[in-house]
């Protein structure tokens, strides 16, 4: 979902949860709707050799769901209450054939990461409940911070335990925390692994 004043501007916050049927439930009471059912992500974050783009925090993602994306994310700006950064997305028509035209350009994958989203709808938000391979979390996201504040205290959700950082962040954290050698975030990669809410160094946000 975009900005209405700055199309272009993605905003949104993400929360861990330790008890994600309650959140279903939640959502449900509140009415809000289901506007993607459960669903696979394949995800490949492009670089250069040299990962200037990671240094500047600058994002090219090429996603696969039912249909294919590329997306280039800005860096976020700093001391904001949420994640406010540019966004840009195009649809393209053919997943393989897009990862081979970046790789002509002379970029490579720097790293693959996995999940499985469910998106609902509720009023001006978007919620998603992504279920990545070392937790499950709530993001929120829509037109500004107040209104994405206010969605989170409906769902019953601590907004001091809100999360401004990406997934991949995340898994940057835990694998020097957990001393992991791991190249990607997939499913298959941690089988077998116990990971905690403070092995990330974040706590969860639907505690009573």
């Amino acid at each position: 979902m975009k900005n209405a004043l700055h199309p272009e501007e993605e905003i949104e916050v993400k929360f861990y949860l330790s008890q994600p049927a309650r959140l279903h439930q939640r959502l449900r009471v509140l009415g809000a709707k289901q506007v993607e059912p459960r669903q696979y992500e394949l995800n490949l974050r492009f670089d250069f050799p040299d990962r200037h783009l990671t240094r500047e925090h600058r994002v090219l993602r090429l996603r696969r769901t039912y249909q294919t994306t590329l997306t280039y994310k800005g860096p976020a700006q700093p001391d904001a209450p949420v994640s406010a950064r540019q966004e840009i997305e195009v649809g393209v028509s053919d997943f393989e054939t897009a990862r081979h035209l970046l790789e002509a350009l002379g970029l490579e994958v720097s790293v693959i990461y996995e999940k499985w989203r469910t998106t609902y709808q509720l009023g001006a938000v978007e919620i998603v409940i992504d279920e990545m391979p070392y937790g499950v979390f709530c993001e929120i996201e829509g037109p500004d911070a107040t209104i994405i504040e206010a969605t989170a205290r409906q769902l019953g959700l601590d907004w001091t335990a809100r999360i401004r950082q990406s997934y991949l962040a995340m898994f940057e954290i835990l694998k020097r925390r957990l001393r992991l050698s791991i190249p990607h975030l997939t499913f298959e990669a941690f089988a077998g692994i116990r990971v905690s809410a403070s092995d990330l160094e974040v706590r969860p946000a639907d505690v009573d």
